[in-house]
């Protein structure tokens, strides 16, 4: 006699761990091993239809079907869901036409609305697609997901590589006589509270630090304004932080500093300096008071300033940008520059294997702003123009008084 309720033990048992064509080979075996009837008492323990318990027997008598693995039979299983809801590919489509950016003759097109609300536009037209279905088939009209990728740089200057060139040729000489070869730069402003800082730092499972949820300004903390020196040969950084506004004055203050806190000391026979920094901003090569002011320092330092700006829309290429600019990025990740003294102590701590270095300083003066460069003090400032880009490379001499009164420009010493 047949014990169906061991053959349904035995199934129960065993049927999480079997796919479809286990499942059918089991109940033939079942079926089987019970003879006669045996056919009938398996489906009805089992549950599995007689028609498969069949087909599972057939494939237990054939050599070809021990071999293979596939788990269906050809055309076997539920119908795709675009046979079943005819119309469901074309009305995805139509759907898409509103959405789609770019041309329409491209390889590869993308599409502004999220799966979830493609799923709920379709259901609206009567037809039923999960998430997963919907991807599947963006996947098949030749969509897919993107992120903006930065590629477009801006139209290029003409004499953009050979700007480069210029720049590093300037360097090498200054280098090789000992004297002071820096690039300067702002770095992005930053608010100074609570608020999220990009980037991920490591922390006790489940235990985030909370910030603000919207980045607004707190009045009594405000923004800083990271103005950076990079010393070229001696891999060292310098940062000043200032608390107003990014102002000419203010970038030059900062060389100023970096001057008589580092570079004296570290340049004591040196008689010219080279500034390499970017074409716009406080240290713009049309800035008129950027001009003024480095003559006023020229003075103070006793250094003859060679200045060379890098192109138009390649700041990126700026040495300090990442040489400097971006290992402070990655110090500071993932953590909320909630004071000014933070702010300093994470700076200050920014170094890499390759010896970088930093110092940085806290400015809470306020710098004036709006200064308009009379044509006299145009006119006073000792400049010698490159012959290529003369608005790019340019030099500023010292200026001496003499005996009578007036001034005259000092002998340019050191490097040419």
């Amino acid at each position: 006699m047949i014990d169906i309720v061991a053959i349904k033990e035995r199934f129960e048992t065993l049927a999480p761990y079997l796919d479809e064509r286990a499942r059918r080979l089991f109940a033939a075996t079942e079926a089987r091993a019970a003879g006669r009837g045996g056919v009938a008492v398996v489906s009805e323990a089992t549950g599995v239809a007689r028609s498969t318990i069949g087909r599972g027997l057939a494939e237990l008598r054939s050599e070809n079907a021990r071999l293979t693995r596939r788990v269906r039979r050809p055309g076997g299983g539920r119908k795709p869901k675009i046979e079943t809801e005819p119309g469901l590919l074309e009305a995805l489509e139509q759907l898409l036409q509103s959405a789609i950016r770019g041309d329409p003759e491209a390889t590869l097109l993308w599409v502004s609305r999220s799966q979830r609300h493609l799923v709920q536009a379709l259901a609206e037209l009567g037809f039923t697609a999960s998430q997963k279905l919907v991807g599947r088939l963006l996947r098949r009209l030749g969509f897919s997901l993107h992120a903006n990728r930065k590629t477009r740089g801006g139209t290029a200057h003409p004499d953009r590589d050979a700007q480069f060139e210029t720049i590093n040729e300037k360097i090498k000489p200054f280098q090789q006589a000992g004297q002071p070869a820096i690039s300067v730069d702002t770095k992005k402003k930053e608010l100074v509270g609570d608020f999220k800082n990009g980037g991920r730092e490591l922390r006790a499972k489940g235990d985030p630090e909370p910030v603000r949820v919207h980045d607004f300004k707190l009045p009594e903390l405000g923004k800083v304004v990271p103005y950076g020196v990079y010393d070229i040969a001696a891999n060292s950084g310098w940062v000043h932080v200032g608390i107003d506004h990014d102002t000419v004055v203010f970038a030059v203050e900062s060389i100023r500093r970096w001057w008589l806190g580092l570079g004296k000391a570290r340049y004591p026979n040196a008689t010219q300096l080279l500034i390499t920094a970017d074409c716009g901003g406080s240290n713009g090569a049309r800035v008129q008071l950027w001009k003024r002011e480095l003559q006023i320092f020229a003075n103070e330092a006793g250094l003859s300033i060679t200045v060379a700006h890098h192109p138009p829309g390649t700041s990126k290429w700026n040495r300090i940008e990442y040489r400097l600019f971006a290992f402070i990025t990655q110090n500071w990740r993932g953590k909320p520059l909630i004071s000014h003294k933070v702010i300093i102590q994470l700076i200050g701590a920014t170094s890499t294997s390759t010896g970088l270095d930093v110092q940085c300083r806290l400015d809470e003066n306020d710098d004036p702003k709006a200064i308009k460069v009379s044509d006299a003090e145009m006119n006073a400032i000792y400049i010698n123009r490159d012959g290529f880009h003369g608005e790019w490379n340019y030099t500023i001499s010292l200026t001496l008084a003499v005996s009578d009164g007036t001034t005259g420009a000092a002998t340019n010493l050191g490097v040419d």
